[in-house]
């Protein structure tokens, strides 16, 4: 679709929104909210007629991209059928939904529950968690998100937590591997594996073991900055939670679906945990929708007795048939299998010269279409560009990047010291270059601001 300027409608759009909309995580008079006339495939364009490439695939949701003609075809045909119907019905588009689920989850996570979204998901599974143990605590990373509402915000490790933090949510925090800042003096991958299993080990020993009901990670760190998990890892945390009887939640929220060149990230590690999240990608974003996907052992303990806790729109029949049709455009057009061969062949090396060419660019890391470059002000020292948890003018240099790259046509995914490519899983060979020839342009921003 060619975008049609239309400043008028654009600022009348923009109008009503700063009058109205309360925003998410903003100071509300510090924004300035793109007015946006439309999306299609990897693309997105303001009402100047302006065109962003977007390798923020939206909230890094819209795996497929904008505007697929079969998924808007099949909210438009379940509208016309049946548009909404309560969850405690067996109904054809839920029913599908969960069946195909359930086909690409690993092991027996058989059962789906659905949720709204990726927070009440994460809220979900650990009560599920603690009902099926009957113990209080769980543990996770610091470097870790895990959602918005109560108990996902607690559970998060990023600064995002800070203001709701209650300090009473039964929430212990450990690190996790990440070797290019570790916090456990390692060398190598293997020593910081080790190192890693030892620290989560003896948190364990000190905190009791018989206090923990769940384990959660996000399978590869999203927006804490998509670091894989050192070898061995993941199944050094599954040995520990089947040793202590702890269950294990792997958060694939958003790395899930396609985005790391697998359906699900835990098939990279070959792991199963007992509980997985999941959303975003499921439907590419296109109607709410999210979920748990859970094992047969913890599925049987609400066989006989009942499970407290539901949402009036678990499995909306909009949501469900959105996400019928995705999986569907996933497997007829190999979305999977692209995002993998993209991320091996075109972003991998093109992101290793990249990082060649400019000193901002500490460490590259990723896989599929699930990558992150570690912005430093010096290499050697690994001194990020801008501080943890940067704001105002201790940010700028993040911001002047953001803006040089908006300025080329890409709107890039930024959050602390880090930039993330992140586009939908089946843009082309072309568009991808497209956008990597811009970043690297942007980066020359960046490059200013180092030593």
């Amino acid at each position: 679709m060619t975008p049609q300027p239309n400043p008028e409608a654009g600022a009348a759009v923009k109008a009503a929104d700063r009058a109205h909309v309360f925003h998410s995580w903003s100071a509300q008079d510090l924004i300035d909210p793109l007015a946006v006339a439309g999306a299609e495939g990897s693309y997105f364009w303001d009402y100047d007629g302006k065109r962003y490439l977007d390798f923020t695939s939206g909230l890094v949701y819209t795996n497929i991209g904008y505007q697929h003609p079969k998924v808007v075809a099949a909210i438009q045909e379940q509208a016309a059928r049946m548009t909404t119907f309560a969850p405690a019905f067996a109904i054809e588009a839920r029913s599908e939904a969960a069946r195909l689920i359930a086909e690409r989850t690993p092991g027996d996570l058989d059962k789906i529950f659905f949720t709204n979204g990726g927070a009440d998901a994460v809220e979900h599974a650990v009560r599920m968690a603690r009902l099926h143990t009957g113990r209080p605590k769980v543990l996770s990373a610091y470097r870790s998100y895990h959602g918005g509402t109560q108990q996902a915000v607690n559970i998060t490790g990023d600064p995002r937590r800070w203001p709701s933090d209650s300090g009473s949510a039964g929430v212990v925090r450990f690190w996790a591997p990440f070797l290019y800042r570790s916090r456990f003096y390692a060398e190598t991958e293997e020593q910081e594996t080790a190192r890693a299993l030892e620290h989560l080990e003896t948190t364990i020993a000190f905190e009791g073991p018989g206090t923990i009901a769940a384990i959660i990670l996000e399978t590869v760190p999203g927006t804490a900055g998509i670091m894989l998990p050192p070898p061995g890892y993941l199944a050094g945390v599954r040995e520990l939670c089947d040793k202590y009887g702890i269950v294990f939640v792997l958060d694939e929220v958003m790395a899930g679906f396609g985005r790391t060149g697998e359906w699900f990230a835990a098939d990279l590690f070959g792991v199963v945990p007992d509980l997985m999240t999941f959303a975003k990608g499921v439907n590419s974003g296109y109607v709410p929708l999210g979920g748990v996907a859970i094992s047969a052992e913890i599925a049987e303990t609400f066989g006989k007795r009942p499970y407290p806790g539901g949402l009036t729109y678990s499995g909306h029949p909009l949501a469900c048939a959105a996400a019928v049709a995705t999986l569907g455009v996933m497997a007829e057009e190999g979305v999977v299998e692209n995002a993998k061969r993209l991320g091996e062949n075109v972003v991998g090396p093109a992101l290793a010269e990249l990082a060649a060419r400019h000193p901002s660019v500490g460490e590259v890391r990723g896989t599929g279409m699930f990558w992150a470059l570690d912005l430093v002000k010096n290499r050697e020292t690994r001194e990020p560009l801008v501080p943890y948890n940067a704001a105002g003018e201790a940010n700028a240099p993040m911001a002047a990047f953001a803006a040089a790259a908006k300025r080329n046509g890409l709107w890039p995914f930024v959050n602390m010291n880090r930039t993330h490519v992140v586009p939908p899983c089946n843009i082309t060979e072309a568009e991808l270059k497209e956008g990597l020839a811009a970043l690297d342009s942007a980066l020359g921003t960046a490059d200013e601001y180092t030593e």
